[in-house]
């Protein structure tokens, strides 16, 4: 790899979460040839060398406490990816939303203590949360509920309308989060909070979510700037410099790293009818 110091990770403390697969794996691979000092958080055990594995599934909340203060001994900790995520089809949709939103909060929220002022938080969302505005008002109520245990029992209350598929319903949870919470962090602490919107990238998660997709739907997306599906790695690239200390007048943003959908539907370049099998 060229010379890329001027990113600002070489000797830097970084913990990723889900980094042992997919996009998170990639983000912990390129911190350690950008030379910074990585942690990995995760159900499964890493094939990349680390500093330190900590194993915890993102759902058992008392769990997670207990990893952050193990790794609050790193402190201070200067960059933190929040990786892992699933689709519903691993254990439903409630399961989902507690790994991928309520899970993730609580684990972002409990180790903000232990990340020095000016440090930068760079999550993984999705181009499934593009409707996250016509939502807003249920997401901001939930959003106001910081207690995980009792935003799960808001979800189970009501989990038609509060959890719907899971995976959506909670990639527009943080997004939401990330452009609310970054306002408050950057007046406070001057941490900074972003998040990227990958298209369906080539990854064990696509794998197992694509089984459950419509025959041909992947194959119908529209990948202009590849030409195909992203790799895990090419998603990876964008959040590493997304949360580099370059980006220092970025905060509060969702990157769509989708090749371009998001726009092209939003101005008619390309019909969005595939996903619905052109109805």
């Amino acid at each position: 790899m060229q010379n890329l110091d001027g990113l600002g990770y070489r000797g830097k403390t970084v913990v990723v979460t889900g980094g042992s697969s997919g996009m998170g794996e990639q983000v912990a691979r390129i911190l350690r040839e950008l030379g910074a000092k990585v942690h990995i958080v995760d159900i499964r055990e890493p094939k990349v060398a680390c500093e330190s594995f900590h194993q915890v599934d993102l759902a058992n909340f008392p769990a997670v406490r207990a990893v952050v203060d193990a790794l609050s001994k790193l402190a201070p900790i200067d960059f933190l990816f929040p990786c892992a995520g699933l689709p519903p089809t691993v254990k439903g949709p409630l399961y989902c939303m507690q790994v991928n939103y309520i899970g993730t909060r609580h684990f972002v929220e409990c180790l903000l203590p232990s990340l020095r002022d000016g440090a930068g938080i760079a999550l993984i969302s999705s181009d499934a949360a593009l409707g996250w505005q016509k939502n807003l008002a249920q997401s901001l109520e939930m959003l106001a509920i910081s207690d995980p245990d009792e935003a799960l029992a808001w979800c189970e209350a009501d989990p038609e309308t509060r959890v719907r598929d899971g995976y959506t319903t909670s990639k527009e949870m943080l997004v939401v989060w990330v452009q609310t919470a970054a306002v408050k962090l950057g007046n406070e602490r001057r941490i900074r909070l972003n998040a990227i919107g990958p298209c369906p990238t080539k990854t064990a998660f696509m794998d197992e979510q694509g089984q459950h997709l419509p025959e041909g739907f992947l194959d119908a997306w529209p990948y202009p700037s590849l030409g195909r599906m992203a790799t895990a790695e090419e998603q990876a690239w964008p959040l590493v410099l997304l949360n580099s200390p370059l980006n220092a007048a970025v905060t509060g943003a969702f990157l769509l790293t989708d090749q371009g959908f998001a726009s092209g539907v939003y101005t008619g370049a390309i019909d969005p009818s595939f996903m619905t099998g052109g109805k």
